[in-house]
């Protein structure tokens, strides 16, 4: 009877182990995968000067983006981007989000780097604190 108390309690011991190390494995996996890196609008500019491509995703609404936004940029308005950005970007792109002011960059840069994406940068601020050029769309 000792016996079988000393194999139950080492089987949960061995149970409770084992979660714990899922546990560390998943966070360990989160954390090598990266969050996206912050950047200002100086630190964009220089991305677009390295002579690297930059696929800069502007996120707002096609109206805001038509009347101003940073060269180059696509627009993939934020209320369908969940369902796009996976789609329309590669991992292989090097990917800048900017948004109003830098919440909705963050939320889907996460969803790149949880997908595998390494290269993701979200501008600080947003179009907010952009003090660089603007093109403007018909």
């Amino acid at each position: 009877m000792v016996n079988m108390m000393v194999n139950m309690s080492g089987k949960k011991a061995l149970v409770k182990l084992n979660i714990l190390l899922a546990i560390i494995l998943c966070a360990v996996s989160a954390f090598a995968a990266g969050p996206h890196k912050v950047i200002t609008g100086e630190e964009l500019q220089a991305l677009t000067k390295d002579g690297q491509p930059v696929k800069i995703v502007d996120v707002r609404e096609p109206e805001l983006f038509k009347s101003g936004h940073v060269p180059g940029a696509i627009n993939i308005p934020y209320d369908t981007a969940h369902g796009r950005v996976l789609k329309e970007l590669s991992p292989n792109d090097r990917v800048v989000f900017i948004c109003h002011g830098g919440p909705m960059g963050d939320e889907l840069g996460g969803i790149l780097t949880k997908n595998g994406y390494t290269k993701v940068y979200n501008v600080k601020g947003g179009m907010k604190k952009w003090r660089g050029p603007l093109e403007q769309s018909k």
